[in-house]
């Protein structure tokens, strides 16, 4: 008995001896690339990060960016073929018969969004008839914001500066209860960059926002301000193709509605050149008497009292 309680004990021994060594090969072999990968990315997920995640991609998640670019003719997809502007309007009522699509929003690589104008309200009216209305639309065609130029608002502004062109825009965006005003700031000095400005209400909060034109710019390069003087984004033009803007926002401060006023912006820097010219000369005829100031209903309803006797 004493001698097979012995011979088990030296067994025991020698099993727990090899389980001793096998264990310390595990720990000194090297672990694969692979697997060490792996632990990195079941790590990352356990913590909510995705597995990829880098410096380079925090730094590109730190803004929302868009670009509006503007098609040099109208032989696109969205217009060109037969019926195709019939079948426009049937998608939208929002889409009138004179509508041209002129340029498309494109986020994170998609489209996403179509500006078209009033061409005939644009290229064949003259004097006080003469409007810039365009639109956005999504990648459907289903209306998102209109955003018209305010010819009594801004000869008043033009007036107010002795001349000088002030333009003044109302933006009407879907999905919010309040009119966006983006105006042209009537204080600028010869050679000097433009201001825009322009509210947001936010929960009944007005929220103020700034653009600032470069002072060395020759694409319509603007920075954005918001109310305290910090910048939050900026909007960004190609020197050697006219009518593309790139757009960023910081992520904290990119609203929907803003960035929407912001793409509605970037499609009027298409026209602002031409809009001041016409807003010049319209305040000179109406100063000298050789036009009667009118303004169509569409325009006369944005300045309608909302505490009128109905």
């Amino acid at each position: 008995m004493a001698d097979g309680s012995q011979a088990r004990d030296i067994e025991s021994s020698q099993a727990a001896a090899d389980a001793a060594r096998e264990a310390r090969a595990d720990v000194k072999k090297p672990i694969s690339v692979s697997k060490a990968k792996e632990a990195v990315a079941e790590a990352k997920a356990a913590k909510g990060l995705p597995a990829h995640a880098s410096r380079q991609v925090k730094a590109g998640n730190e803004f929302h960016e868009f670009n509006v670019d503007v098609w040099i003719t109208n032989f696109n997809s969205v217009e060109f073929g037969f019926w195709r502007r019939d079948r426009n309007k049937a998608k939208s009522r929002q889409f009138t018969s004179d509508m041209d699509i002129f340029a498309e929003v494109i986020e994170n690589g998609e489209r996403t969004g179509l500006l078209g104008y009033r061409e005939e309200l644009w290229k064949q009216k003259t004097g006080m008839d003469k409007r810039l209305v365009f639109k956005l639309f999504n990648e459907s065609l289903n209306w998102r914001a209109t955003m018209d130029l305010m010819l009594a608002r801004s000869l008043q502004l033009t007036f107010g500066a002795k001349g000088m062109p002030v333009i003044a825009f109302s933006a009407n965006l879907n999905d919010h209860d309040f009119m966006i005003y983006i105006e042209r700031s009537a204080h600028k000095w010869p050679l000097l960059p433009e201001n825009w400005s322009f509210t947001i209400m936010e929960d009944g909060v007005p929220q103020f926002y700034r653009l600032r034109r470069d002072l060395i710019d020759f694409a319509g390069d603007y920075t954005l301000y918001n109310q305290n003087n910090q910048q939050i984004g900026r909007i960004t033009g190609r020197l050697l193709s006219f009518g593309k803007w790139r757009g960023r926002v910081k992520r904290e401060h990119a609203d929907k509605r803003l960035v929407m006023a912001l793409q509605l912006f970037c499609g009027m820097l298409a026209f602002n050149r031409g809009c001041r010219k016409h807003l010049k000369a319209l305040a000179v005829d109406v100063a000298a008497g050789r036009i009667k100031p009118k303004i169509e209903k569409q325009e006369a309803d944005l300045y309608l009292n909302p505490r009128r006797v109905r």
